[in-house]
């Protein structure tokens, strides 16, 4: 689980902001094209007479004020904002005296096209770039039809430059489905991993209770004509392990998809709370302290509880050494007559991959909470606000049995 890093420039500076950034350099660029910048003898382009004029001032205010409101609505309304931002661009195009909308008034409505590009539906992205080629050609078709001078190729450019927009708007929109795509296939395929395991295991728990039941039932016909007793003290266990067996059988399994494994997977040996004390001692070991706290009675649990209890400690502490930046963490069991309570409590970065900005996901927690749900049990992993973070599950435990002594 990488650690966060910071999120560049343009991801930091809110769509609005730059929208209005755009206008202003604009506006900034048409004033220095008409009042000369230095080296030059005189400005590139000739002032319009409105544009120092009362009404031309006025133009521009209401040019303005029609950008910031557009900047404003971009984000929840994208289409109208548009609409304002187009307004803007021949609002204040007008005092300038020039025969076309200039690049320079059209720059936000460029960024508001890639924003709505990108961020938007293809249908939506489609009208907004229609709005703004259509307000273009009118603005030229009307010049045309007053006899005016049309200035048509620096329109195209402009034309141009909106088409670049939206492309690239586009582009990035694609770009970030396939990553959320890749990123959900990719939690797809950790969950069937974690279930596959679990079904590796189980299948070690099974095969542990069937070689149990086999040794009973074969005690119990060699003794039942000679030691009846023994014979039905064999026979209770042989039930007693099949009914745990089914229980288990039925918590996890019943939630499992078949799913093919290649020939050969290897098998690992049944884990549990038993070794919790190992693995804190392991972990200890490499650097990081490991406190375990226990509380209530210490009793034989169900296979499959006691082993998803393990693993989700044991996944815990895994995080914390990877990924905690810390030199100590906390395990508390609580087992209850009814319920297994696990927490692990660290005080390092209070992340993991999936909680923040700026994460790649992460699967290990998807792990643990498929197991509690298999179990139909609670998780919650999370940030904890005075630091660090807490890993905490809630598995229902079945009410215990009596364990027959069977035949040795």
């Amino acid at each position: 689980m990488p650690s966060t890093t910071p999120l560049p420039l343009v991801r930091r500076v809110s769509l609005a902001t730059w929208t209005v950034l755009a206008w202003c350099a604009g506006a900034l660029f048409a004033y220095l094209m008409r009042t000369g910048l230095p080296g030059e003898s005189e400005p590139a382009v000739r002032i319009g007479v409105l544009y120092l004029r009362w009404d031309g001032l006025l133009s521009t205010a209401l040019a303005t004020a029609g950008t910031l409101a557009g900047a404003r609505l971009l984000s929840s309304r994208p289409l109208p904002a548009l609409g304002m931002l187009l307004f803007a661009s021949v609002t204040a195009t007008m005092p300038l005296g020039v025969a076309e909308i200039p690049l320079a008034q059209f720059l936000a409505v460029d960024v508001a096209l890639y924003a709505i590009a990108a961020q938007r539906p293809r249908r939506t992205g489609f009208i907004a770039l229609a709005l703004a080629l259509a307000v273009l050609v009118g603005f030229l078709s009307f010049r045309l039809v007053m006899g005016w001078e049309a200035g048509t190729s620096a329109e195209l450019a402009v034309a141009l430059t909106a088409v670049v927009a939206w492309l690239l708007g586009r582009s990035s929109h694609q770009a970030r489905v396939g990553r959320e795509h890749a990123a959900a296939q990719a939690a797809a395929r950790a969950v069937t991993d974690e279930r596959l395991r679990i079904a590796r295991e189980m299948h070690d728990m099974v095969a542990h209770s069937i070689g149990v039941i086999a040794l009973q039932a074969g005690a119990a016909a060699r003794v039942v004509a000679t030691q009846p007793d023994a014979a039905r003290e064999a026979m209770t266990a042989v039930e007693h392990a099949s009914r745990e067996t089914l229980s288990g059988l039925r918590r996890m399994l019943g939630a499992l998809r078949e799913h093919e494994q290649p020939d050969g997977a290897g098998l690992k040996p049944i884990a549990g709370l038993a070794d919790v004390e190992g693995l804190a001692a392991a972990t200890t070991a490499v650097g990081v302290r490991v406190d375990v706290t226990w509380h209530g009675e210490r009793r034989p649990l169900p296979p499959d509880i006691d082993l998803s209890a393990f693993r989700i400690i044991q996944e815990s502490v895994t995080n914390v050494v990877r990924h905690a930046a810390t030199d100590s963490c906390r395990v508390t069991v609580d087992a209850q007559a009814d319920e297994l309570r696990i927490e692990v409590v660290d005080d390092g970065r209070g992340e993991r991959s999936g909680t923040s900005p700026g994460t790649s996901p992460g699967y290990g927690l998807a792990g643990m909470r498929e197991r509690v749900a298999l179990l139909h049990g609670e998780f919650s992993a999370a940030p904890r606000p005075e630091g660090g973070f807490r890993v905490a599950a809630r598995l229902p435990v079945p009410p215990a049995s009596p364990v027959p002594t069977g035949v040795r």
